[in-house]
Order: C-alpha cells, then sequence, then structure tokens
C-alpha cells in the first residue's frame, strides 16, 4: 500500500476522544471549543503532511498543498469533522482523515503536483445545532440564504455570535469565497451510512450520484384547553393534527414499494406540554429524500395537501418553512471511472450506488465535478455510537483515493 494504514489508524483513534460519549459514541457540535480541539489535531496532521493550514471565516479548516503552478485550479478534498449530537466516531470523520493520509502519501514519495491541493473539514455539515447544514462547503461558494446567521441554537446563540465566538469575522465572507472557476475538482470519500455495501461483502462503492433533501418545519396552530373539561367533538389539539400528518408522510414516502424515496419526521415540539392541556402549537420537522426530483416534487405536493386536508379537519391553521432544497445531483462520469480504475487495480468488485445522504459534495457539485467514494460500515448503521467501519476498509477506501488524486493530478 501507499498509505500508512496504522498512521491512518492511530488518527481515527486519537479523534475518536474528542467529544466521546460513551465508549463508542461522539458528540461534538460545529463552532465550539471540542470542534476547535478536533480543527488543531487535524492541522497537525495536515501540516506534517506538507500543508498550510488556517481556519477561515465560515469555520472551515483549510490545509493547501501548494503545486509548482498554483494559479491553476486546485484539487479539493475533504469533509467535515462537527458530528451529530448522538453520532459516530466515522461520519465525516473518514473523508477528512483519508484526505490527509492522501496527501501525506504524495509527500512521503516526493512527489509535487502542478496543480495545489486542498483538504478541507466544512463547518457545520450536519445542521442539527442551526438546523440548516452545509454552512461551510456552500458559504465558500457565495450560497448563503438571507437569515442564516440569524438562525438560533437550543441555547439561543445566534450562528453569527458562535462564528465570532470560533474566531471568524462574518464581515470577511467575501474574503473565504471562492472565485469561479477556481476549484478543479472535487473528492469526497465518506462511510456509506447505509447498508448496500455490507449486505454484498464489498469494501469499498462508487457514488453515482446523491439524493435531493427537502427539509421543512411544520407548525400547528390550535387553541389549548382542559383535558378533562373539552368535549372530544369541541377541540383544536395541534399534537392530533401533528399525529396524523406525521403517518401520512410515511404512506406517502412508502406508497410505491421498492422506490428510494425517504421520509421522516425526527424532531416535534409541544406546547405547553403538560399532560393535562391540550397542545395548542406543535412544531415538527419533515425530511424528504429523492434521487428523482419530479417524484420527489409529487410527494411534495402531496404531503401539502394531506397537511391541509388535516389541519382543515382538526379546525387548525398551520405553517410551513421550506429549511433546505435541493435537487440530486449526480456524479462526473471521468472521475467514476478513475475511481472504477484504482478499484480493479486493487483487485475490488465496487459496485455503484446512489446516496441518500446529503454530503459536502453535493454543494460543491454546483462550482465543479465531483466524485465519491463510499466505504463500507458494519449493517449500515450511522448517526448512532454504534456506527462502525473497519480500520481495514478505511485504508482500502484511502489507497483509492491516493490513486484517483494520482490520476488526476498525472503525477
Amino acid at each position: 500500500m501507499n498509505i500508512n494504514s496504522n498512521r491512518l489508524q492511530q488518527h481515527f483513534e486519537a479523534m475518536s476522544q474528542v467529544g466521546k460519549i460513551g465508549e463508542t459514541g461522539t458528540c461534538r457540535p460545529t463552532m465550539t471549543a471540542l470542534e476547535k480541539e478536533a480543527f488543531m489535531l487535524a492541522a497537525g496532521w495536515m501540516q506534517e503532511a506538507g500543508m498550510k493550514t488556517h481556519i477561515d471565516h465560515f469555520g472551515n479548516l483549510v490545509g493547501r498543498l501548494e503545486g509548482s503552478n498554483p494559479a491553476l485550479p486546485v484539487l479539493m478534498m475533504g469533509s467535515h469533522l462537527d458530528s451529530q449530537p448522538y453520532g459516530g466516531r466515522f461520519d465525516g470523520v473518514a473523508g477528512v482523515l483519508c484526505a490527509i493520509e492522501a496527501v501525506k502519501a504524495l509527500t512521503e514519495q516526493g512527489l509535487q503536483p502542478e496543480r495545489s491541493i486542498e483538504v478541507v473539514s466544512f463547518a457545520d455539515e450536519e445542521g442539527w445545532r442551526f438546523t440548516k447544514g452545509l454552512f461551510g462547503s456552500r458559504g465558500i461558494l457565495g450560497k448563503l440564504e438571507p437569515g442564516e446567521l440569524q438562525r438560533k441554537d437550543n441555547d439561543g446563540i445566534t450562528r453569527e455570535q458562535a462564528l465570532i465566538d470560533f474566531g471568524c469575522d462574518p464581515k470577511k465572507f467575501s474574503e473565504s469565497e471562492y472565485k469561479p472557476g477556481s476549484i478543479h475538482c472535487f473528492l469526497e470519500l465518506h462511510i456509506e451510512q447505509g447498508p448496500v455495501l455490507d449486505l454484498a461483502n464489498k469494501p469499498i462503492g462508487v457514488v453515482s450520484g446523491i439524493s435531493g433533501p427537502l427539509w421543512l418545519t411544520v407548525k400547528l396552530k390550535g387553541m389549548a384547553g382542559h383535558t378533562g373539561s373539552v368535549p372530544m367533538p369541541l377541540r383544536k389539539d395541534a399534537l392530533l393534527g401533528a399525529a396524523e400528518i406525521i403517518v401520512a408522510v410515511n404512506e406517502i414516502a412508502t406508497q410505491v414499494p421498492g422506490n428510494p424515496t425517504v421520509g421522516t419526521v425526527a424532531t416535534i415540539s409541544v406546547f405547553p406540554a403538560s399532560r393535562n392541556i391540550i397542545a395548542e402549537e406543535c412544531v415538527f420537522t419533515v425530511d424528504l429524500r429523492d434521487i428523482d426530483l419530479d417524484r420527489r416534487n409529487r410527494y411534495e405536493i402531496q404531503l401539502r395537501e394531506k397537511i391541509a386536508e388535516i389541519t382543515a379537519k382538526h379546525k387548525l391553521s398551520y405553517e410551513i418553512t421550506e429549511d433546505t432544497n435541493s435537487e440530486p445531483r449526480y456524479c462526473a462520469g471521468w472521475i467514476k471511472e478513475m475511481i472504477h480504475d484504482q478499484c480493479r487495480t486493487l483487485g475490488l468488485d465496487a459496485p455503484e450506488l446512489m446516496s441518500g445522504p446529503f454530503h459536502d459534495a453535493l454543494a460543491l457539485s454546483y462550482a465543479c465535478d465531483y466524485g465519491m467514494i463510499f466505504v463500507r460500515c458494519k449493517d449500515g448503521i450511522s448517526h448512532n455510537p454504534l456506527e462502525y467501519a473497519s480500520y481495514e476498509d478505511l485504508a482500502l477506501g484511502a489507497e483509492v483515493l491516493f490513486g484517483t488524486v494520482r490520476k488526476i493530478l498525472n503525477v
């Protein structure tokens, strides 16, 4: 192998200590002291690989290996080091650490490319702290939306304040944006976060595309009343309406067996949240994803119609806010073929598969061609402390990434 599997394993084990919960879990929120600690650890490894490092004004950690012709558009790689609040050790981390290892292998072999390489740990990929993800990867492309800095976390801290506390200056965002055409292509290695590779007993997969996520926040408003005295036919129960809508999300997403559509309601809040007061207000999130945009759009229309029907039935008012809306994005054919070539060289039979979860590559796809490598994870478990990818599989993924980088750079 060109990469050093022992060193890569040591890096994973060291990173897993930052924000560790329980035996194998991780809670490393974006733009916090824990993420800064993770950045300093990764930055040290980047520097050992020959890269210069900095944290930009969006909160991204950037490592750059200068090429002999710095004017050329860069080859960018990376993922993220922030985690879910009840997450695992490999989500995002694999893409950052394997990219660092690929660069380290290049420099150890004395290979200096003409084109510069950048490895980035993007800020707030996960999106749970401020309820909107891909912040850093969208930020560098000038794709932030109005009001994003005013979003608050559960402690009332705005994203703007979190950035300032992290050492960034939101007034200088333009200094950290990339000009159109300045990124040659983007590569991201990631654990699959699904069961396809594990069931097929294949360590590596080649990603064909990323499903388009639609995130909605739904607020229902009824009327509070005493649970013991308000007759059932006269109630305006916001939680009852929410329950019926949640069932409808599942029914809509599963109406055609075998389709890759997924629909989820994973957060819900109720006011006033007393056991003997009828719920007056209920707020919940909807996550609808599909690789087929036309089908997802049809299902969204069905859902909106169902929400209108259910709220009318229960005499509720409602508001729907769109938090994220992205179309499916497909990987570049020329990069996929290079990844397949590297897999064949290593004797790997790597199937192509789509990604249901979104990744920073989704944002970068609007600026350049991109490719992704999937690494098998046990039982397809992710966003859970039980998330697991073997160090042997991760080393294989890093080796495929290294070979793909060499091919793209022609070194």
